[in-house]
């Protein structure tokens, strides 16, 4: 067996199984899940004939490329979301959902035998962030360095927590901006300063965007690929955008995505998923163009999660530490020392127990670093059920934390 699998940790959702597994949920309520973020709103149907329409690719086998008409489509949404220009056939490949391709380009990127002298290539993560990054950055050969939150910029990671001699040994960065589990945006004088290590160090930088079609602000979040357009970065060097229609156009299970940026990388990413056997198929290549190609529907789904936001979070306001995000659609809330002992986990627990609504303990999101682990003592709460049954959820909630004052 390879080695490097033993330095894997459980995934968040099945230590939160193990949490629970012998707790009684309340019989006199219905189970209500905030748990995991997959998103439950209806997928539109223009998606779904498409699909169906498009069978009679079951009989090819797809490129690895993609369908040019697909990269088209990506390309023109960039054009239009972020006002960037991309070359379709170098800068932009079809994906298999951003998770996949996630822990696939540092299986691309990173040099294991690289920066031995200094103690092996580093990946740098924010903290908390998605375990994705993690694995892949262990199963690459590489180690993870963490980059904690800062509650004061809404749980957006603080990178002057990475000293010199770790970016000189990092071969990759991951971002997520929108960030999970916070949901705070990075600006552009972030996106310079993280620009300006990667031309002195030379690592890449793998944003993930998966997050960005849900915000709350007048002002849609900025992306990486627009950053660096707005700073004359056009040729995108060492930088990868990764996005997905998952959440954008609630087709989880279709795993749809796209990467682009430097068309360099792209070129080497293409070759080694070639040999992976990543090709998307035909039907969901043609299913995945209708969808980036139509922005009604996005607009809807925003419209949902903005109304669910705007009922629930003041009324869980009075009685958890917790504010509208940036963007995405999760709560993350500060557990009062008044419920549990301010304990994310026992929290998890008697909430179960009592109300039969489940939360992801923000502790299972974060590693220990710099002498804490920054998603301790709160609570991520994924509001991806329908609006009356998030406000049931957080009705519960109220009533849980004022018993146990």
């Amino acid at each position: 067996m390879n080695p490097l699998l033993s330095r894997l940790q459980p995934y968040p959702f099945e230590r939160l199984r193990e949490l629970l597994h012998d707790v009684t949920p309340a019989p006199a309520h219905r189970p209500i899940s905030l748990g995991m973020g997959e998103p439950k709103h209806p997928t539109p149907e223009l998606i779904k004939q498409a699909l169906v329409g498009a069978l009679d690719g079951l009989a090819n086998y797809p490129a690895t490329a993609g369908e040019s008409a697909l990269r088209e489509a990506c390309a023109g949404w960039l054009q239009r979301r972020y006002g960037v220009a991309v070359d379709p056939a170098t800068q932009v490949l079809p994906v298999n959902g951003s998770r996949e391709a996630l822990f696939a380009l540092a299986q691309t990127l990173i040099d294991p035998t690289r920066d031995g002298a200094w103690g092996g290539p580093v990946v740098v993560c924010p903290n908390p962030f998605y375990q994705i990054y993690e694995g892949a950055a262990l199963l690459a050969g590489a180690t993870p360095a963490f980059a904690n939150s800062n509650p004061a910029r809404n749980f957006a990671a603080d990178w002057s927590q990475i000293d010199d001699a770790t970016w000189a040994r990092c071969q990759l960065l991951y971002v997520c901006s929108p960030g999970n589990p916070a949901g705070a945006v990075m600006p552009l004088q972030e996106w310079a300063r993280l620009f300006e290590l990667s031309d002195r160090f030379g690592f890449v930088i793998a944003s993930d965007e998966c997050y960005s079609e849900i915000y709350f602000r007048d002002e849609p979040p900025m992306g990486g690929l627009e950053a660096a357009w707005k700073l004359g970065r056009n040729d995108f060097r060492n930088l990868v955008l990764l996005t997905s229609l998952s959440k954008r156009s609630n087709v989880p299970g279709m795993r749809s995505g796209f990467a682009a940026g430097d068309a360099r990388l792209l070129k080497r990413f293409l070759l080694y998923r070639t040999y992976h056997g990543s090709a998307m198929p035909p039907a969901t290549q043609r299913a995945s163009i209708a969808a980036w190609n139509d922005e009604a529907h996005v607009a809807e789904n925003r419209a949902l999660y903005r109304r669910k936001f705007a009922e629930v979070t003041p009324l869980l306001a009075p009685v958890l530490d917790v504010q509208l995000p940036d963007a995405g659609f999760y709560l993350w809330a500060k557990v009062p020392k008044t419920a549990c002992g301010g304990s994310d986990t026992e929290f998890a627990r008697q909430l179960l127990a009592q109300y039969n609504v489940t939360v992801l303990p923000g502790s299972y999101l974060a590693r220990e670093a710099h002498g804490i682990n920054p998603g301790a003592g709160r609570i991520r709460m994924a509001l991806v059920a329908g609006a009356a049954e998030c406000l049931e959820a957080a009705q519960r909630i109220v009533s849980f934390v004022q018993s146990s004052r």
